[in-house]
């Protein structure tokens, strides 16, 4: 079996970022993402086949985990990184949301996470090595009202993450929690954030150093990673200030104006 990185949502914004990260460092890669011709493209951009292999996949459905697993198997590869980075949002007051959305990103952010790392977890355990980064959000250390379901789905990730690791530990294994910030990518037009919410105008970081952040993160075994100097003062100011104050600061960020509902 060739080892290979693992790269979900690889199509776009951070996902593409590793993959170009990780080749850059000599690693081969196994690239997927729902848009193939974005794939393909990127592939060609990374050296072709030999390199990066295209494995479109809609991680919203139901055992997509279990197929790419044995999709990755028939072609004699193995994943020796796994980067659990495909994500969905969706910005709306809930009851506003569509119940197929609401569980589009349960399906994605949670359940798709949970069963890929099920799937290629024992394969490193037997080899005694690997590496699990699990993107989670700085979103995952407060409720965030009008993007509840998804700061909550962040939340499960990182608590997953870090009891995963405890678990790990000794084992040869690394294991990840990312807690990117605001980020320059594609997420806030399928959020909906794009509309003249108050969050856009707020410092963003790019594609390029969040990943420069994980990969440096992961070179030290560091468990827990929040990009940015801004994105941390404010996760550690959050110790010293009523839990109501971030919480309300975060509606206000978010909040839809009247213009967005169409009011």
């Amino acid at each position: 079996m060739e080892l290979r990185s693992l790269v979900t949502g690889a199509s776009s914004g951070i996902g593409a970022e590793y993959a170009r990260a990780l080749r850059a460092r000599g690693e081969k890669l196994v690239l997927v993402a729902r848009r193939e011709e974005r794939l393909a493209t990127l592939a060609r951009e990374l050296g072709g086949e030999e390199w990066a292999t295209v494995v479109p996949t809609d991680l919203a459905v139901p055992d997509a985990a279990t197929r790419l697993r044995e999709r990755v198997g028939a072609m004699g590869l193995a994943v020796d990184t796994l980067v659990n980075n495909a994500g969905l949002g969706h910005t709306a007051p809930f009851e506003q949301q569509p119940l197929e959305v609401v569980r589009a990103m349960i399906g994605v952010n949670v359940s798709a996470l949970v069963e890929l790392t099920h799937a290629f977890l024992p394969a490193m355990r037997d080899r005694g090595r690997g590496r699990i980064v699990n993107v989670a959000s700085n979103a995952a250390f407060q409720p965030v009202p009008f993007l509840t379901v998804y700061a909550a789905t962040k939340a499960f990730v990182l608590s997953f993450t870090e009891g995963l690791a405890e678990e790990l530990r000794g084992s040869g294994i690394l294991v990840q929690g990312l807690c990117p910030g605001l980020t320059q990518t594609e997420f806030l037009d399928v959020a909906g954030t794009h509309r003249g919410l108050k969050v856009t105008r707020t410092p963003m970081t790019t594609p390029s150093e969040v990943v420069k952040a994980s990969l440096r993160g992961l070179d030290r075994g560091r468990l827990r990673v929040v990009p940015g100097w801004s994105n941390r003062v404010a996760i550690f100011a959050q110790r010293f200030v009523p839990a109501v104050v971030p919480r309300r600061v975060a509606a206000e960020l978010y909040r839809p104006s009247e213009r967005t509902t169409g009011a």
